[in-house]
């Protein structure tokens, strides 16, 4: 079974993409769960250390030890493990303020923002379709924000920049990626999380400018509190499913083309919208339905596009496996 995954890098991407999302997902849903009774760098912080040591017990033994750590690199890795930080904060800030599905929704317009960036920092061509792509999966984004009405919460804003914050990181992890392996990804962002939950935690873990009445910024100004017995279990699953979604995405990146990856990414959707209704008793609305759809749509889209182009430039040829 190991054999054949390890000579199909489309299935063993496909697998491990799958594995990744739901991880992410879980992740996603533990959090906001949390998100009521402690502070966000808190609960980022116990999420890292227990990240930390199943990538040096579980992952470590199994992707040749501590060799796999080794890096020439270091700036860009700790580069990337900003954009994460910075991505995952927003994002999870958001996430305390709005429904599961309308959040992981608005961050999927992060496959917009990359193309946009693709053009931008790699010189790469987009043509009038993929434009026209781009504009239906803003139009799905202001459809969920709904700007002038009262149903706007300025709290949507936080996916926007976690979109931006993951687009960055997709940018660094292409250039990345070809000469590091998925242990040593996903070693570094878990010890920049340790680093910069920690010193967040000694400059405003003391809970003095929480109490504002709004649930984003109380996640994050919340004083920190000893997690209770049930509590403990929550953080582990935050921990491990954290642990092993950032391994398993990096390894579906590294041994399969990003439009076979892609694709699977999507599957974070119904499964936020699982979790929202299981956990939270939140339905989507019509309204935001729509706009789901929309942002969901274009960005598959995208991702068609993507595959097409680059099969356009591969050479009819035979491929032989070496």
């Amino acid at each position: 079974m190991l054999r054949s995954l390890s000579e199909n890098p489309t299935l063993l991407g496909a697998l491990c993409a799958l594995g990744a999302v739901f991880c992410f997902s879980v992740n996603d849903m533990a959090i906001k769960f949390l998100s009521d009774g402690y502070a966000l760098h808190e609960v980022v912080l116990f999420r890292s250390l227990i990240g930390m040591a199943v990538l040096l017990i579980v992952l470590l033994p199994v992707s040749g030890g501590f060799a796999a750590l080794r890096t020439r690199r270091l700036g860009l890795h700790l580069a990337r493990g900003a954009c994460v930080v910075f991505a995952n904060m927003t994002f999870f800030l958001g996430l305390a303020s709005l429904p599961l599905a309308d959040g992981v929704a608005i961050f999927f317009v992060s496959p917009l923002i990359i193309t946009v960036f693709s053009v931008i920092f790699l010189g790469e061509k987009v043509g009038p379709r993929r434009w026209a792509a781009i504009a239906v999966g803003l139009i799905g984004v202001l459809i969920i924000l709904r700007p002038g009405t009262s149903v706007f919460q300025p709290a949507a804003l936080l996916p926007i920049a976690a979109a931006f914050g993951y687009a960055t990181l997709h940018m660094l992890t292409r250039y990345i990626g070809r000469t590091e392996n998925a242990l040593s990804m996903s070693f570094y962002i878990q010890l920049t999380f340790i680093v910069i939950s920690g010193l967040t935690g000694l400059a405003i873990g003391d809970g003095s400018l929480a109490g504002t009445g709004n649930a984003s910024l109380d996640f994050l100004f919340r004083e920190w509190t000893i997690p209770s017995g049930r509590d403990w279990w929550i953080l582990f699953a935050v921990g491990a499913t954290s642990a092993f979604g950032g391994f398993l995405i990096s390894q579906a990146y590294r041994v399969a083309e990003a439009a076979v990856v892609a694709p699977f990414e999507y599957i974070a959707m119904p499964l936020a919208v699982a979790w929202g209704v299981l956990v939270f008793g939140d339905w989507p609305d019509l309204v935001a339905t729509a706009g789901i759809a929309l942002i969901i749509g274009s960005g598959l889209f995208m991702v068609w596009r993507d595959a097409q182009d680059r099969r356009a430039k591969v050479p009819d040829t035979p491929r032989y496996r070496r």
